[in-house]
């Protein structure tokens, strides 16, 4: 299997943080969005910018992938237009992370990419222990997980299915990978979860202490 390109899932509306790019935001002294490309650029073929609006506002010289799905239709449009500019590169495949979780795993691609190697397609989501009940219990197969569905390994030969699905007033993601027997790369979430995200105020003051070490 082909190393997959990366896309940078950044085309909400961040309600709970007054509508601000929250890719932009500082994290000791570095963006969101700095920060992920750091982690995300090493572990993928090529790296794109999943968002809506003015794209000259992110100058981070990647391209910037608009929805083709009108009215903000959630991740899974970020996902779509993401496999059509995989597509037009010639990829197979493509990971999406979220553009407000600054920590999740370095080792998040070949995971993803491991999960998949006995199903018909690349197509897995990353997971982590639920918080009630143990660590150990969880890792087991079978152990109950909290899905993480925009940081994804997706396919690039199910795109027009996906099409079709979002057309037809899909939205939720896991409705649409369970129907296609999505895996499961399963993250340890100690010392804390990988895919902690910014939604509020306080979720920055936290993303501070993690970035500190004070945490």
């Amino acid at each position: 299997m082909k190393q997959p390109l990366g896309v940078i899932l950044a085309g909400g509306l961040a309600t709970r943080m007054g509508g601000v790019d929250k890719t932009l935001l500082t994290v000791g002294g570095q963006s969101l969005l700095s920060r992920i490309i750091d982690r995300l650029e090493p572990q993928v073929a090529g790296l794109a910018l999943n968002a809506n609006g003015d794209a000259a506002r992110f100058a981070t010289g990647l391209p910037v992938l608009a929805d083709s799905i009108d009215g903000f239709a959630g991740p899974l449009a970020g996902v779509l237009a993401g496999l059509d500019w995989a597509a037009d590169q010639g990829a197979d495949s493509i990971v999406t992370v979220a553009g407000d979780t600054p920590f999740f795993p370095c080792d998040l691609v070949p995971q993803l990419m491991l999960a998949t190697e006995a199903l018909p397609h690349p197509l897995a989501l990353a997971a982590t222990p639920r918080d009630d009940q143990g660590e150990g219990e969880a890792l087991k197969s079978g152990g109950k997980l909290n899905r993480h569905p925009t940081f994804g390994l997706w396919p690039v030969a199910l795109r027009d299915d996906l099409r079709a699905a979002l057309e037809g007033g899909l939205r939720k993601v896991v409705a649409w990978t369970d129907g296609h027997g999505a895996g499961e790369a399963v993250f340890s979430a100690e010392p804390f979860d990988p895919f902690f995200n910014v939604n509020t105020p306080e979720d920055l003051a936290r993303a501070e202490a993690i970035a500190s070490g004070a945490a």
